[in-house]
């Protein structure tokens, strides 16, 4: 949908949303394991007057207080009132948490197997995705990842080819170990340059773990039945068709609760900012989690936001 899609009025439920963790469709091989993207409700006087505390109990000369700030150790009791039942996002936030191994694993399931998009998709993915990371290990599963995700990024045949050859040698060995879950996939990596070009093709744009973080937004804010309008941070990959992907995806009607979406720099306005501590916030305890390195003091207190709809192995901790 575009930005500035109908006019608001005053019912209009207005949240706030950024993100942290985002490398586009670079899912593996890269700086971060997760992606977690947050959305509050909170009036512009409570956002700002939180960043003020933020910034002065962390003794911070930034004029935009990031993540990093307050999961320091020495701020520890700051965060735990930022996102404890006494602070100001308790019952007004939401976190959509990513493993960006487990979102490939399920596009590549989709692309390469041809599973239609759904719930089904999702169970088989999470099937596949546990078998592998037992039967390869974590760098063995992540490097056949890798080398799917340079397929469907690939800026020209030739790389296309070089990745599909790697990635075909990767399922072979999956499927030796597991026939019923990596037949279907080592069979559909294409083998000739028009099937490889129609992969990239199909792949394009359809990694992204912001759509269905977006379409998450959508789901549980438009739950609330009120006309919704959302305020992100200026994100390039939010194009109009991504947006319009996110839509689609919410089959449930809460979609239909959207006005519109406006893109904002974070630095102007303050409830982006919050969205995006709890994003940034979210994202390192979650990655720490994946690492088995879980803390459960912070565990505990990101938990009543985090979504049950996030793509993740297991039910939240």
């Amino acid at each position: 949908m575009p930005s500035a899609a109908l006019p608001r009025t005053a019912v209009l439920l207005e949240v706030a949303c950024d993100e942290s963790g985002s490398e586009g469709e670079k899912l593996v091989r890269g700086s971060t394991d997760t992606f977690a993207h947050a959305s509050v409700d909170v009036t512009t006087a409570v956002a700002l007057e939180t960043i003020e505390r933020v910034r002065i109990e962390a003794r911070s000369p930034a004029t935009e207080v990031k993540a990093s700030v307050v999961l320091r150790s020495q701020n520890r009791r700051l965060l735990e009132w930022l996102l404890g039942d006494q602070g100001p996002l308790f019952g007004h936030a939401h976190v959509h948490l990513t493993d960006k191994a487990l979102h490939l694993t399920g596009r590549m399931a989709v692309l390469l197997a041809g599973h239609p998009p759904g719930p089904d998709a999702a169970r088989t993915a999470e099937t596949l995705h546990r078998t592998a990371l037992r039967c390869l290990g974590r760098q063995g599963w992540e490097a056949v990842l890798g080398d799917f995700n340079d397929v469907v990024r690939a800026r020209s045949l030739d790389e296309a080819a070089a990745s599909a050859q790697t990635l075909r040698r990767g399922l072979d060995d999956l499927a030796g170990l597991a026939p019923d879950l990596a037949d279907d996939l080592a069979a559909g990596v294409p083998d000739d340059p028009e099937g490889l070009l129609a992969l990239v093709a199909r792949g394009q744009g359809a990694l992204d773990p912001i759509v269905p973080a977006l379409a998450e937004v959508l789901r549980h804010w438009g739950a609330a039945g009120r006309p919704l309008w959302v305020v992100h941070d200026v994100q390039a990959t939010l194009t109009d068709a991504a947006i319009r992907t996110a839509v689609g995806s919410s089959a449930d009607g809460s979609s239909e609760a959207l006005q519109g979406i406006s893109f904002v720099d974070s630095q102007d306005d303050p409830r982006v900012q919050l969205a995006d501590l709890l994003a940034g916030a979210s994202r390192r305890i979650a990655s720490h989690v994946l690492a088995g390195q879980a803390d459960p003091g912070l565990v505990d207190l990101i938990s009543p936001y985090v979504s049950t709809r996030s793509t993740w192995l297991n039910s939240w901790p």
